[in-house]
């Protein structure tokens, strides 16, 4: 394995990060305009709070994909064909949950619950198959020695899988929650924070769960016992540190806290699956390797000259787009507000 084999798998693993810590609250929040808001004010208000960053939030989700595609093509490949009718489903969320927010601002007050479902359907929809994704990939897929898959439904759907699903569900909503705190003001905001302070509670519940199925289910513990266990441990700590920031009003902390728990989830399943991308379960042998899977080395030669030169640039606009709207929705701010 080169270097920069080792730098480009990394490198997807921080995009798909990026992606779950900026787009995850976006779905916490579109979740919330069927869970949380009250009125067509309160939806409106925080449909207000991303409006602004969620269409750049995803952004991150298609580098991912793209890097994938152009420095692992034999991942990209093998992934997407054995995962298409996942990868259809979270296309599909994505679309109506997209498409949602110009239609519903153009819709006459009593056709907006449309797109308010569409809103909330779709946030529901990316995050638990997402969850599918991951951790059947990590499970193990059935696989030949050409990367193809031979996968059957209870390969996809599964008890670990779905308590996967479930779990990424419940963090992003958690993490909108602590969005909405941040950056609202009103009764939505103190409702905000209770709910979080409630569902953590069935988190931690969530995540025991969660680390006996992976013991169980995956070779995590057997390869990679110090990380595996680090990070499990730091899942654990920074919940713990995001719902105590919830009850202390530390809205900022606890916002940050829960994004950092999606990162190191995501770091938990790169640093587990680590030397390979795809795990075969059926021969150990046709499992897809970072070796083996990626691009010629000149081709990752100039992607990273174009990353590296890229990176800062685009970091720089996202920092200058939060600091822009970096101020809160004021439900006094919303027409018609408590009328």
């Amino acid at each position: 394995m080169s270097s920069l084999q080792l730098f480009w798998f990394i490198l997807i693993g921080v995009l798909f990060a990026g992606f779950f810590f900026l787009e995850g609250f976006d779905f916490g929040v579109g979740m919330s305009v069927k869970t949380l808001a009250k009125n067509d004010q309160e939806k409106d208000q925080v449909i207000q709070t991303i409006g602004p960053v969620w269409d750049g939030n995803e952004v991150w989700l298609i580098s991912a994909g793209g890097a994938m595609f152009a420095s692992f093509p034999m991942w990209y490949a093998s992934l997407f064909s054995g995962y298409y009718l996942i990868l259809f489903i979270i296309l599909a969320g994505l679309i109506i949950r997209g498409v949602s927010f110009e239609f519903r601002s153009g819709m006459p007050g009593n056709k907006k619950w449309i797109w308010d479902w569409t809103l909330a359907i779709g946030s529901f929809i990316v995050p638990f198959f997402f969850g599918i994704l991951f951790i059947s990939m990590i499970q193990g897929m059935p696989m030949d020695a050409n990367g193809d898959m031979m996968a059957r439904f209870t390969d996809y759907i599964n008890l670990f899988s779905v308590v996967g699903g479930i779990a990424l569900l419940l963090l992003c909503y958690l993490h909108g929650m602590n969005y909405i705190s941040l950056k609202t003001t009103g009764p939505i905001r103190e409702r905000a924070k209770k709910y979080a302070q409630t569902l953590y509670w069935v988190l931690y519940v969530g995540l025991v769960v969660f680390a006996v199925l992976m013991y169980f289910q995956t070779d995590f513990f057997t390869l990679h016992p110090v990380s595996t266990i680090s990070l499990l441990a730091a899942i654990v700590l920074l919940t713990v540190a995001a719902n105590y920031c919830s009850y202390t009003n530390k809205e900022l902390t606890a916002f940050l806290t829960s994004g950092f728990t999606l990162i190191a989830l995501v770091a938990l399943l790169f640093t587990g699956m680590f030397p390979r991308v795809l795990i075969s379960s059926t021969n150990a042998a046709h499992d897809l390797l970072i070796a083996n899977a990626s691009s010629s080395p000149y081709t990752l030669k100039i992607m990273s000259y174009t990353a590296i030169g890229l990176l800062p640039f685009i970091l720089a606009y996202i920092a200058w787009t939060y600091y822009i709207f970096r101020k809160r929705v004021k439900h006094t701010e919303i027409a018609g507000y408590g009328e």
